[in-house]
């Protein structure tokens, strides 16, 4: 088949897809894309406030078991790589078809894994749950899943809607005070328990109910769909949609995002997240105090997503440089934490950090849209997790180990500190700026291979 009539064809499937439903660009408020945005958000804050909870969790079971650091924090390694491995595979399946059955059956598994945290005796029992079993639910009904269903939802403004989308992530720091507060009034055990049972009851009415992957199964299209320039939109995404897996797997750009999510938020981010807690209470703070700190994180996190609106305005790689000097400020207050006699600086540490990291991820996941949406954007987006999963396998542990091996949280941080940098430097080579000459140089290759 001749490229002109592969295009022809394509048009022609997408001016389908816009006969379908009502006009979902002329009346925004009444859009539902903006219920399935408050359904991520919704469910982002309880599925990633599990894995995020394991902070809290982490000085209980210290104190219970009196396991060292380093493998006790190695459940979450295990759980950022299995969730990385999964991601992909997840986003498949979405795209394949039945997405809300995929999602019922994520929260159920990761019910029933915290059911098994809550009776775990032994340290496997934790890799196993938390390790294993809760990724996999994470993975079933969480961003690989939300993400490729926010871009069928959502044809202009990817920035401010990733951003956005992705704000349940951030309140999962905040809904950590619920951890703590369970924790204080009926044990670590007994709070796994009442965090189960409140994910079920949230999640499986809303996802049975309110969710809906793609706007035909409610008879809409796509938000912008009906804007004055939505041609020229339309006549780039044929482009895009017109990627392949093994196109984008042999794409340098692809790898190098994937680099960006393994060193900044594997590497890096786990790595502090999972020790922060215990690094300001041996400081001197109170656990309740750490907490608050944490939860402050995650607030500025949702600011640092909210803003991922400014890339679309002011470009993904200059927006990435601003969030990367965030970060590193953070670091260097959290890194001159002492004591208790200058709490300002967690302050700075979590408002930097926190805001830098959710800005980071919009923009990721935005680069990699503006490169890469398509048919197969679920794949793409669940790669780059994958690159998360490995750095995430690798950076709690590793913290841990290094602190059982000096004594100190000064080189963890000081490697995270070197891991942003890098990061950086692999963002702006991938130069998602330069997007529409990557689909360029694909057509004029498949031209010439007569395709």
């Amino acid at each position: 088949m001749g490229s002109g009539q592969g295009t022809v064809r394509m048009d022609q499937g997408m001016a389908k897809d816009r006969q379908t439903g009502d006009d979902g660009g002329r009346s925004p408020l009444l859009f539902y894309g903006w219920v399935i945005i408050a359904v991520a958000v919704i469910t982002g804050m309880l599925v990633y406030g599990v894995r995020y909870s394991f902070s809290i969790f982490f000085p209980e079971l210290l104190n219970e078991f009196g396991w060292s650091r380093g493998s006790t924090a190695l459940m979450m390694s295990l759980n950022v790589l299995v969730y990385g491995l999964m991601a992909p595979v997840a986003g498949t399946l979405s795209s394949r078809g039945k997405p809300k059955r995929l999602m019922l059956c994520g929260v159920i598994i990761l019910a029933l894994a915290m059911i098994g945290c809550s009776f775990a005796r032994q340290l496997w029992h934790f890799y196993l749950c938390f390790g294993v079993f809760v990724p996999v639910g994470t993975s079933l009904c969480g961003w690989p899943v939300i993400a490729p269903s926010l871009m069928h939802w959502f044809a202009t403004r990817r920035g401010l809607i990733m951003g956005i989308g992705q704000a349940g992530s951030g309140l999962s720091f905040v809904y950590g005070l619920m951890a703590q507060y369970l924790i204080l009034n009926l044990g670590w055990r007994y709070a796994y328990l009442a965090l189960a049972a409140i994910l079920a009851a949230v999640l499986l009415p809303l996802h049975r109910f309110v969710f809906h992957y793609h706007p035909r199964s409610k008879g809409a299209r796509a938000y912008g769909s009906q804007e004055p320039h939505f041609e020229k939109y339309v006549e780039q995404s044929v482009l895009a949609r017109s990627w392949t897996v093994r196109e984008m797997l042999r794409t340098y750009q692809l790898w190098l995002l994937v680099l960006y999510f393994f060193l900044f938020w594997g590497i890096s981010s786990f790595l502090v997240l999972a020790h922060q807690i215990k690094y300001a209470v041996d400081a001197g703070y109170s656990a309740v105090s750490a907490v608050s700190v944490f939860a402050l994180y995650g607030v500025a996190m949702i600011l640092g997503q909210a803003s991922g609106v400014i890339s679309d305005r002011f470009g993904r790689e200059k927006t990435m440089a601003f969030s990367s000097c965030a970060s590193l400020v953070g670091l260097l207050a959290l890194l001159a934490v002492r004591d208790t006699s200058q709490p300002w600086l967690l302050y700075v540490y979590a408002l930097c950090f926190g805001y830098g990291g959710g800005l980071s991820t919009a923009i990721l996941f935005a680069g990699a849209a503006d490169l890469f949406h398509g048919k197969h954007f679920g794949t793409a987006s669940g790669l780059l997790l994958t690159g998360m999963g490995l750095g995430g396998a690798i950076g709690p542990w590793l913290g841990g180990y290094l602190y059982d091996t000096t004594g100190s949280y000064n080189g963890p941080f000081i490697l995270c500190m070197v891991s942003i940098v890098l990061a950086s430097v692999s963002y702006w080579v991938a130069a998602p700026r330069h997007a529409e000459k990557l689909r360029a140089r694909r057509l004029g290759s498949r031209e010439g291979k007569g395709l």
